[in-house]
């Protein structure tokens, strides 16, 4: 919270320009627009500070360049501009007009008395203003500095007898006692914190009354209703529309992200420029070659191939927006359009490469256990049945979510099997901050939230994970393209969002799915 309290000048130089005080009491009480508050001893610390004129922060006249605090108090010395106001301000410190200092406090800490006497315990200062009325009875002038044509000299006496002691620097100033000012209902919004200002007693109370003073202070230039409205302004219960709700433009998207696992997994290549299908030569058949005999006939044999056909499929999405939309919104609002198309035509190719995949795939390996021995026993046995098939090493393995958690679980007495720190335990690693990793036998871990989803097995029971030699499946992938449309009718605009891609099951059969439970 900020919180300003008025204390003491006690001397005002014309020559350096500089006007010293009292800033802080410790342990003495005054009167704020909270009410009674009272500073514990230590809760201030010096800190380099503009002075304001009457807390108008866009009114400064000085800055801070000397503070000190002892037990007691906190005193404070501030060079004043050359300014026209700043000479003002002298003129009026040195002859009583206005001379009283009020701090502003950014509270970070406080308790409340049982007498409604708030304690402030610690707290940062943020400025002090030069104020004609003082809240606590110390909290005037108590020495001044000659004119500025003249060497420095200390004021002793003045021509107006009510203030008779006013100038003696060894006298305890009287001043009227001030009561508390009423504390809004509401705190204004400063840095994070409520904020609470000194502030003549104020006849606004309400909307009603904030207009009526507002009216008086703009149209008719009335002095009181411009102090009455300047207080008004730093509380959110006599203003309310005016305090802003700022937004942040971070967006958070917890239903789409860019993960491909699956297309990850397996082999990658750029789709060709033409056509909806395409043609990869495959070998049927290869020579032979034989332990043959002196001047016995070798055996015919030949290369023979044919032509793998993959047909090429189109993936589009296409997000509706209006004129008013793109024209009044942030460009934040775009990009996190744009974006969410990507990751939902990264979530569709996936799922459609790892349906492609579960159909070209001919053989299933037997259902194993779903525990560390028989996890251990699926990945052996398919790799080298992979190896068998396509005669090339399976080098990826890819899970579903759930199948992922079942693996970081699996332990050797306790110890994580894929996260263990000894040696004798390092069969792989697998943590939950990544989705990659790698597990015995060696094979690269992938984690593929496409298992269960469209024309995919369940994520837990059949077909949850897959071992693959990557060099078996590719995928192949043209650029994506963004098409805005003209301006329809009725002010709508057709954004889409569009690519091509392809799997090609060069060899099906290298590929193992597992039924884990």
């Amino acid at each position: 919270m900020k919180l300003t309290t008025p204390m003491q000048i006690t001397a005002a130089d014309s020559d350096s320009r500089t006007i010293t005080g009292r800033i802080v009491a410790f342990n003495e009480h005054a009167n704020a627009s909270t009410g009674k508050v009272v500073f514990a001893r230590g809760s201030i610390q010096p800190n380099d500070v503009f002075l304001n004129l009457e807390h108008d922060n866009t009114r400064r006249i000085g800055k801070s360049i000397a503070m000190s605090v002892n037990d007691k108090e906190m005193t404070a010395t501030f060079k004043i501009a050359n300014t026209t106001a700043g000479t003002d301000a002298l003129t009026e410190a040195m002859e009583g007009l206005r001379d009283g200092f009020s701090i502003e406090l950014a509270v970070d800490n406080y308790e409340m008395q049982k007498d409604g006497t708030m304690k402030v315990l610690n707290g940062q200062l943020t400025a002090v203003a030069l104020v004609t009325e003082p809240a606590v009875r110390s909290a005037r002038v108590s020495e001044v500095a000659a004119s500025e044509d003249s060497e420095t000299e200390t004021v002793t006496e003045t021509t107006n007898p009510n203030e008779g002691d006013k100038m003696d620097n060894t006298t305890e100033p009287v001043a009227p006692a001030v009561e508390p000012v009423a504390a809004p209902e509401v705190a204004p919004v400063q840095a994070s914190r409520p904020a609470y200002y000194t502030a003549p007693r104020s006849p606004i109370v309400d909307k009603v009354s904030y207009l009526e003073h507002y009216l008086r202070a703009s149209v008719l230039h009335d002095e009181d209703s411009r102090q009455y409205v300047k207080a008004a302004d730093n509380t959110t219960s006599t203003a309310p529309g005016m305090i802003p709700t700022p937004q942040s433009t971070q967006v958070i998207n917890a239903l789409a992200n860019a993960d491909r696992g699956l297309i990850d997994g397996i082999s990658r290549e750029t789709l060709v420029a033409e056509g909806m299908t395409f043609e990869l030569p495959r070998v049927t058949a290869v020579p032979s070659v034989d332990a043959i005999n002196e001047n016995a006939a070798i055996t015919e044999s030949s290369l023979s191939a044919t032509f793998l056909s993959v047909s090429v499929q189109p993936f589009k999405g296409r997000a509706i927006s209006t004129v008013e939309l793109i024209d009044r919104s942030r460009p934040e609002y775009l990009t996190a359009l744009l974006q969410n198309l990507e990751f939902a035509y990264a979530k569709e190719t996936d799922e459609y490469a790892l349906a492609a995949m579960q159909a070209a795939v001919t053989t299933v390996t037997a259902q194993s256990a779903n525990s560390a021995t028989g996890f251990l026993g699926y990945t052996s046995q398919a790799a080298a049945t992979v190896y068998g098939n396509s005669l090339g090493f399976a080098r990826s393995l890819i899970v579903s979510p759930t199948q992922w958690g079942n693996i970081m679980g699996y332990n050797d007495n306790g110890a994580p099997l894929y996260n263990a720190a000894q040696p004798s335990n390092q069969a792989g690693n697998v943590r939950g901050d990544s989705l990659r990793g790698v597990v015995s036998p060696g094979l690269n871990l992938y984690v593929s939230r496409s298992f269960g989803n469209a024309g995919t097995t369940t994520a837990s029971g059949d077909s949850s994970m897959v071992v693959v030699n990557p060099d078996s499946y590719t995928w192949y992938e043209s650029p994506r393209f963004t098409l805005r449309s003209n301006i329809n009718s009725d002010g709508t605009i057709d954004i889409l969002y569009y690519g091509y891609g392809a799997l090609a099951a060069k060899v099906p059969n290298g590929a193992q799915f597992n039924n884990l439970p």
